[in-house]
């Protein structure tokens, strides 16, 4: 996936389904999780311990059903960092086509609360990205 730094293919299980043989709506959030955790674990493979983010926002634009037989990947990328805050964009294929697209909103706990983005957090997504992000 172009533009997206990290991609992941997921597996359709049976139990992603709703009665009409279609995954769930729901359950394109959880794809979306999976490909968000692959990104951190890039960035660090202790960011659970140094800190971590929490998600406070979903959008999701559901584009096309996607079918047990489906084969599907999710790219991540972040669009911009905040204060204590990050924005990233998800989009989910299956056979090719576009099935899914959504914008997360994540802020950075420290001792559960909010707290600002260390900077070399910060720089270690702008290392995974390839380039500078907005603020």
């Amino acid at each position: 996936m172009e533009g997206f730094p990290v991609t992941v293919r997921v597996d359709v299980r049976f139990r992603d389904l709703d009665p009409l043989g279609h995954v769930n709506n729901a359950v394109f959030l959880s794809y979306m999780e999976l490909a968000r955790i692959r990104y951190f674990q890039r960035i660090s493979p202790d960011w659970l311990e140094e800190g971590h983010f929490v998600v406070a926002r979903m959008e999701v634009d559901y584009l096309k059903p996607i079918l047990l037989e489906d084969e599907v990947y999710v790219g991540v990328r972040t669009l911009r960092i905040g204060r204590s805050s990050l924005h990233m964009e998800h989009f989910i294929t299956a056979n090719g086509q576009p099935a899914a697209k959504g914008i997360g909103v994540l802020v950075w706990l420290e001792g559960g609360r909010p707290a600002p983005i260390p900077q070399a957090v910060r720089d270690r997504i702008a290392e995974l990205e390839g380039r500078d992000l907005p603020s």
